[in-house]
């Protein structure tokens, strides 16, 4: 009898994690790739393309998630302006690797959605290039730090995977700020 009880307690430690996670789909460490829309703006704006990855843990209980984040991202934004000659030299200026890292809330929808709110700190990098017909020269290199903001939905297509899709705004000293659109795929482990 007591071998008994001894593996019904023990069958039950063992699949007690595997029931968490059915009845809590937003809850461990996670991993995606990211690619959407981005708008980076001053005196003026380009659009272009953002892509990155980013990681994450998301915490679950009842229908609330709370979970922190970190992403690195690309971008293909790039302003020009001049003709490439000595007279008139064109200058560019690139948006260049993006880093965030911050918490989001949000709330259990229908049992395999997840509306969540987010927020952290950004910290950006512009070049500014030249090419007066010699060759194109770095003029000046900078990163500008920010806050981001930002809303979203995450789908569960099982237990493993999601996709998402998410809108968010950074805001950047300098009277620099930027919108971006982005969607994702991930797996949480």
């Amino acid at each position: 009898m007591r071998s008994i009880i001894v593996a019904a307690l023990l069958a039950g430690t063992i699949a007690a994690p595997a029931f968490a996670q059915d009845s809590a789909p937003f809850t461990g460490a996670r991993v995606e790739g990211l690619v959407g829309w981005d708008r980076v703006q001053n005196n003026g704006h380009d659009d272009g393309v953002n892509y990155g990855v980013a990681a994450g843990y998301d915490f679950q209980t009842g229908m609330g998630v709370v979970g922190i984040e970190g992403e690195v991202g690309d971008s293909s934004v790039k302003q020009c302006v001049g003709a490439t000659t000595v007279a008139d030299p064109r200058l560019c200026a690139k948006a260049g690797r993006d880093l965030y890292i911050g918490g989001r809330v949000g709330t259990v929808v229908g049992g395999k959605a997840l509306l969540y709110a987010k927020a952290g700190y950004a910290n950006s990098r512009a070049k500014l290039t030249g090419d007066d017909g010699t060759g194109q020269i770095t003029l000046d290199k900078t990163n500008l730090d920010g806050v981001r903001v930002g809303a979203g939905v995450e789908y569960a297509l099982s237990q493993n995977a999601y996709v998402k899709s998410e809108y968010r705004y950074t805001n950047y000293q300098d009277g620099f700020s930027r919108h971006q659109v982005v969607g994702g795929f991930g797996f949480r482990f």
